[in-house]
C-alpha cells in the first residue's frame, strides 16, 4: 500500500494580465471623463421690495412675540399669563376669527423652544393658515 500523496501543482498567478486590464480601464475612464471647473453653484434667490408703508396696502396682521424670559405679547400687549389657553384667547380677540389673517411669531434668541411650540400650537389650534416665524436676537446692553 503506497499512502504517499502525489505532489501538487504549484498554482501560478500571472499578474501581468490583471495589470493591462486595469490599465485599460483607467485609461477608459481618464479619455471618457470631463472635468469642469465650478466654483460655486448658481442659485436664483427670490427677491424682496420694500416700499413705504404708504405705498404698501395696511394688511392687518397678527403679531406674537415672545421674549427670552417666555412671556408671550400679541400685537404689543402683554399677556398676563404663559399658558395656551391665554394665548389663544387673545390671538382669538385680535383676529376677530379671521383665520385668513397673516400670523407673525417672533421670538427672541434665547427663547426657550417650549414657548415657541405653545405659539405654533395655538397657531394650529385656531386654524391659522398664513405662519411667519422670525428670530430676534437681543440688542447688546451698552
Amino acid at each position: 500500500m503506497k499512502f504517499r500523496r502525489k505532489p501538487r501543482e504549484t498554482i501560478d498567478i500571472n499578474l501581468a494580465s490583471l495589470i493591462d486590464v486595469v490599465f485599460i480601464l483607467l485609461l477608459f475612464f481618464v479619455v471618457t471623463t470631463t472635468f469642469t471647473r465650478e466654483t460655486q453653484l448658481r442659485v436664483d434667490l427670490p427677491e424682496a421690495v420694500s416700499g413705504s408703508p404708504a405705498e404698501d396696502q395696511q394688511v392687518k396682521q397678527l403679531d406674537v412675540a415672545i421674549n427670552a424670559e417666555g412671556v408671550f405679547s400679541v400685537n404689543n400687549r402683554i399677556l398676563p399669563k404663559n399658558d395656551l389657553a391665554t394665548l389663544m384667547e387673545a390671538m382669538q380677540k385680535e383676529s376677530n376669527g379671521d383665520t385668513n389673517m397673516p400670523l407673525s411669531i417672533s421670538a427672541d434668541g434665547k427663547t426657550q423652544h417650549q414657548s415657541v411650540i405653545t405659539a405654533m400650537d395655538a397657531a394650529g389650534k385656531l386654524g391659522f393658515s398664513h405662519l411667519r416665524m422670525t428670530t430676534v436676537e437681543a440688542a447688546p446692553k451698552s
